[in-house]
């Protein structure tokens, strides 16, 4: 009873867990982007968005005017394929489709396909941090594949206090994270690379507010990063606009 006794008395006194930090989405200015775009991939490349779009019969992988939002080019990623994440490989763009295990190489001028490679689960996200592609397939881990051959070389499994977080979506790697929308929350995950832990959040509410989106599958989803003139971008699946908001602090 006594060891009894001192252990609850160690965890009583034991600290809680700190709360990741939340921050608040704040809007640089706000840009047009196209409403009928069902947004899965997005990255920023020599001043044009790059966006793949889903739904079958409707998946296209665009390059976009960031400031009109309109496509100068745009090709189609024809059924039976729902079209999924985006990532530049040099002067490529691989991209992924949702349940059929295939993915694609396109030219990043020109969007002239280049071949295909195959994988198992389903496909979401794409991102690179310049020495791997990162993969999410839905789960609570991230893919680490190698850019030449598109093979796994490691998996990350991704935790919230503790806990493992599933449903990452869009993926952006910015300053040395992984930033994962979180399907059907109006929650950005920053995630560590090294450990797969969150290490804190951005809260796009303010910004859904604003969207008012009546659709349930119009959601949060695109993230784009301008390294050289540090600009995060950021929209959702059928959303009128674009936000540039700042970038999270470190």
């Amino acid at each position: 009873m006594r060891r009894l006794a001192v252990l609850l008395l160690l965890l009583a006194a034991a600290p809680a867990p700190q709360a990741l930090p939340v921050e608040a989405a704040q809007v640089v200015r706000t840009l047009p982007h196209d409403p009928d775009a069902f947004t899965e991939g997005l990255f920023y490349k020599d001043g044009y968005l790059y966006e793949s779009t889903g739904r079958v019969g409707q998946s296209t992988i665009r390059k976009v005017d960031p400031e009109t939002g309109r496509p100068v080019r745009s090709i189609t990623v024809p059924p039976p394929y729902f079209g999924e994440g985006i990532a530049p490989v040099g002067r490529q763009i691989v991209s992924l489709t949702w349940q059929h295990h295939i993915g694609f190489r396109w030219t990043l001028d020109g969007f002239r396909k280049l071949g295909h490679f195959t994988y198992r689960g389903e496909g979401w996200a794409l991102t690179s941090d310049g020495k791997s592609v990162i993969m999410s397939d839905g789960s609570a881990s991230l893919r680490f594949l190698d850019p030449a051959t598109m093979k796994e070389r490691r998996r990350l499994a991704v935790t919230a206090n503790g806990q493992p977080l599933d449903q990452l979506n869009e993926l952006e790697y910015v300053d040395g994270e992984i930033l994962a929308n979180i399907w059907r929350t109006n929650d950005i995950a920053r995630i560590d690379p090294a450990t797969g832990k969150v290490v804190g959040w951005i809260d796009l509410t303010d910004i859904v507010r604003t969207v008012r989106p009546t659709d349930p599958d119009a959601v949060a989803n695109g993230i784009a990063w301008d390294e050289k003139r540090r600009r995060l971008f950021v929209t959702g699946k059928n959303w009128p606009l674009l936000f540039e908001i700042k970038p999270p602090r470190g």
